[in-house]
């Protein structure tokens, strides 16, 4: 008789770790597949090479919880089978189609964790091609994986906690950050007095950042609008609009976030159902509390399942896990499951919080000027979007691929999608969650053609 399959863990951020924790010492081996050469995900992204810097240098305050997330990690090596740098890239019939060292390897799953993350959201503005400006995630990864600053002057613009944080850390790295630029009022930020009874560390360590930030030479201005990257073959400088009066300050790197979205490709392929969340402003999978999704032995945590962080992840993941266990007939520690549950919600609630203090600024897409790259993939303007918005009556975001080639290129739609969206809710006035989502398809990400062919054939055997 054949050994049951093992589950499948994707990601090896917060949520797989703990995930995978937990099947360990419930005596099964999963098999954990990441895309990064080293556990810990996006926030606790580990360096490439020795560099000299610690891990207080490279996590802050939050060091503590990264050494503990690679150590234990690490203490599952030969109880669990780790796959880094390989991407998984298909999904059909409980089998998973895996590139790993340039060749692709189809394995069968008894149990699917997708624990897949998030990247960095954005919209359109003039200058956000040019060479010099990245996404918060990628001015992050600069600085922690290879110990680089993404320019000599740098701004960074957006919304959300993850704009104060990377600005921060560039600061504290040592590189000159010239100006934060927030999207939204100063005034929002008395929102998060209300998280003071639920996250006080949090809120206190991010008005201390703010404050260091400031003591530091770090100019911040709030409410800014109209922005604008100047510059012919790179970055030159950014202006702005705030208060009626306009600003514009010389700089040659600029990260640009506003907030994240969930990475959630896999779980489509997977054939999880999908319902929108007014909160992230996005269609997500379906889940209930121990992320379980509409798809029997396919469960869903961390920042793929609906952003909510570092600290959600970790939690989401252990009790997916134990979902897991249960859902197998395995002994599991339901008191210890109804704990994760009610801290998640807890954390629930915070995020509401910062939704409040960190809008996001769905009017920016009014001002999307036709000229202005839409989709860099496939080299679509804002105005070609607009008229096939109108030469073909679209009212569907799918519909809106068919006709403009929008997310049909390298990216899938993870950088364009969400401002396509708002594009054509905007353009058809309609309200964000009417238009649909981009419906994923194999390969999720790009793989050579002999791969997928080969994969289809076997498949076909």
């Amino acid at each position: 008789m054949s050994e049951r399959p093992q589950p499948l863990i994707v990601g090896a951020g917060p949520a797989g770790i703990r995930a995978a924790q937990a099947l360990v010492a419930a005596g099964l081996r999963p098999l954990v597949v990441d895309e990064a050469p080293a556990c810990g995900g996006q926030i606790y992204r580990q360096r490439l090479v020795p560099d000299g810097r610690s891990t207080r240098d490279l996590y802050g305050s939050e060091a503590p919880k990264a050494e503990a997330l690679h150590r234990d990690f690490a203490a599952l090596d030969g109880k669990l089978d780790y796959w880094p740098q390989a991407l998984l890239w298909n999904l059909r019939d409980g089998r998973a189609d895996i590139m790993v060292a340039g060749t692709s390897r189809q394995v069968t799953y008894d149990g699917l964790l997708l624990a897949t993350g998030a990247t960095d959201r954005i919209l359109p503005i003039p200058g956000w091609t040019l060479p010099g400006v990245f996404t918060l995630g990628g001015a992050q990864i600069a600085l922690k994986s290879q110990g680089c600053a993404i320019g000599n002057r740098i701004v960074f613009l957006g919304s959300g906690p993850l704009l104060y944080l990377v600005a921060w850390q560039y600061m504290k790295a040592g590189a000159k950050v010239a100006a934060v630029l927030d999207t939204a009022p100063f005034s929002a930020k008395f929102h998060l007095l209300r998280g003071l009874p639920l996250f006080p560390g949090i809120v206190l360590r991010g008005m201390r950042m703010t404050a260091e930030l400031k003591l530091g030479g770090v100019a911040l201005h709030y409410g800014v609008g109209d922005v604008r990257i100047e510059g012919k073959n790179a970055v030159e400088a950014i202006a702005w609009r705030q208060d009626g009066l306009e600003h514009r300050l010389a700089c040659d790197g600029i990260g640009y976030g506003l907030a994240l979205r969930s990475e959630t490709q896999l779980a489509d392929l997977a054939g999880c159902r999908f319902a929108f969340s007014s909160r992230d402003r996005a269609t997500l999978p379906e889940r209930d509390t121990a992320g379980r999704t509409s798809m029997p032995g396919v469960y869903i945590a961390g920042d793929g399942a609906g952003i909510a962080g570092a600290d959600a992840a970790e939690r989401s993941g252990e009790r997916a896990a134990l979902a897991l266990l249960q859902d197998r007939g395995l002994p599991h520690d339901a008191t210890r499951a109804a704990a994760l549950e009610a801290e998640l919600a807890r954390i629930g609630r915070f995020r509401a919080v910062l939704e409040a203090a960190f809008p996001f600024p769905a009017h920016w897409v009014k001002d999307i000027a036709d000229s202005t790259t839409l989709c860099r993939c496939e080299e679509i303007t804002a105005g070609e979007v607009r008229a096939a918005i109108g030469q073909f009556g679209v009212h569907e975001l799918n519909r809106l691929k068919a006709v403009s080639r929008v997310g049909m290129g390298r990216c899938q739609g993870r950088v364009c999608g969400a401002a396509a969206a708002e594009l054509l809710a905007h353009e058809t006035n309609r309200g964000i969650e009417a238009v649909g989502r981009l419906r994923s398809q194999a390969p999720i990400k790009p793989v050579p053609l002999t791969l997928a062919l080969a994969a289809q054939q076997g498949a076909a055997e």
